[in-house]
Formats: structure tokens, sequence, C-alpha cells
């Protein structure tokens, strides 16, 4: 027994568990929204574009969540343009916009010289958070969650049924960028968690685990946060043991699960199939 509590023992992993229950809770809820709405090429054309806001925070000597929050809202924005002026689809514009400002962070980060290590913006560094990035993840984290609840109806209709949402006069526009932002907050909260790249782990997985066995959406919520949480706490403590990098090793139990639960899905239609024949 004393032996599996090892990991809880050091003073580094407290910090990595710390962040896994402040972004497991968020990073699950808006994942329900975003699968439902089809928006996961969304979160990572947002997830990718931080990247030269980040640097650029860094040269002007502003906190890095600004710079992220600041380049996720305006790749947001700027998809959101070109998908209503142009005749290109909405994937295909995301896809040269999210490659786009994602090749321009990399330039910029080649110009530069600063100790900023580039995999854990990419990937992480949950052995390596710090107090203030406990604070910022749990204010964005809270602020994120009370959102989604107050607001989870009206962005529940936006998400399956936008023309119905705007005939009964709900603030479709409002709503849109609403969640855009809300989008961007989140993936400015996983950062130190995850990392850019596998933060579309955290924004995807859960909703669609939870989509994959459950049938209402109260429990889809639920479902989702209980993967995401488990999956960064058992993630974390997991890469203890086997030597490797937190990030990864939760975005690998959640793919995991996603299977388990593509498995039960499977059969459960199959039983389904049998009982009706």
């Amino acid at each position: 027994m004393t032996d599996l509590l090892l990991p809880f023992q050091f003073p580094f992993m407290h910090g990595a568990f710390y962040i896994a229950l402040l972004v497991g809770p968020p990073t699950a809820m808006l994942s329900c929204f975003l699968v439902l709405k089809g928006w996961s090429l969304m979160g990572d054309a947002v997830s990718h574009a931080v990247l030269p806001g980040i640097v650029l925070a860094y040269i002007a000597g502003l906190p890095l969540i600004v710079g992220a929050f600041l380049a996720g809202m305006f790749c947001s924005v700027l998809t959101g343009y070109l998908d209503a002026n142009s005749r290109i689809r909405q994937d295909t514009v995301m896809g040269v916009v999210f490659s786009g400002m994602f090749g321009l962070g990399l330039v910029l980060y080649t110009k530069i010289e600063t100790n900023v290590h580039l995999d854990h913006i990419l990937f992480g560094n949950m052995l390596g958070v710090s107090n203030a990035d406990l604070w910022t993840s749990g204010i964005i984290g809270f602020l994120v969650c009370a959102a989604l609840l107050i607001c989870w109806k009206d962005l529940l209709l936006h998400a399956f049924d936008p023309a119905q949402a705007r005939a009964i006069g709900l603030p479709v526009r409002v709503l849109h960028y609403g969640l855009l932002t809300i989008l961007s907050l989140t993936i400015v909260a996983t950062l130190k968690a995850v990392g850019l790249i596998l933060a579309i782990g955290l924004l995807i997985a859960p909703g669609a685990i939870a989509f994959l066995i459950t049938r209402q959406f109260r429990h889809m919520l639920m479902v989702a946060i209980l993967a995401s949480t488990a999956s960064l706490v058992g993630g974390v403590y997991l890469s203890f043991w086997f030597g490797s990098d937190a990030g990864p090793t939760v975005i690998l139990v959640l793919t995991v699960l996603f299977l388990l639960a593509f498995t039960y899905r499977l059969a459960a239609n199959k039983t389904q199939e049998a009982r009706d024949i």
C-alpha cells in the first residue's frame, strides 16, 4: 500500500495532481458542446493558433496567457469572417488558418532568444506548475464551468438547430462568439497541463466518450467530467511509474477509454439488433 501511495509523497507531483483536478471539469463540459456542434477541428485550430500570441507576448513582456487568449480569439474571428464571406467550406478555412498561425508561431520562436522551452509550450509541463499556474487554471476553470452551466440550454439548442435558436429570438451571434471565447479561455487553462498540441485531446475525447455511452445531455456532462478527471489524475499517476511525460500519458489514457466506450457501444448495438430479430 505504501508503494501505491508513493507518487503522492513528492511535492513536485502535488502540483500535477492539483492542476489535473482543476482542468478536468471545464475541458470535459466544453468538449460535450464541441462534439455535439461538430467543432472538433475548431478546437484543434484554436489550440495551434495561440502559439504566435505566446511568442509575441513574451517579446512584449506580457503574461503568456494574455497573448494566447488574444491569438485564439483572432483565429476564431478570422475563421468566422472567412467562412461567412467566401465559398470555402468551414473545415477548409480552419485548416488554412490554424496551419498558418502555427507556422507563424514557429518562425517567430526561432527568431528570438529565450529560455522558455518549446517542448513545454507544445506538450505541457505538469510537473513544473507554479502556484500562479494553479490560480490561473482554477479561476478560468470556474468561469468556464459557470458560463456553461448558466447558458447550457441556449448553447445546446444552438448546437443542434441554429435556425430554431434564431427563430425564437436567441442571440445566436453572441452564443457563437461566446462559445469561441470560452474555447480560447479553456485552451489557456490547459497550456501548462498538456500544451498546445495535446489540448485537443482534452477538448474532444471526454465528450466523445460520453456521447457513446449516454443518451441524455445531463448524463453526458457527468460522464465526460468523470472520464476527463480520471484520465488526468490516472495519467499523472501512471507517468510516475512509467517515467513518461504526464501530458502524453493523460492523452493515452483518454484514448484507451474512448476505445473501451466504442467497444461497449458496438456490443450494445449488436445486442439490441439481436433482440429486435
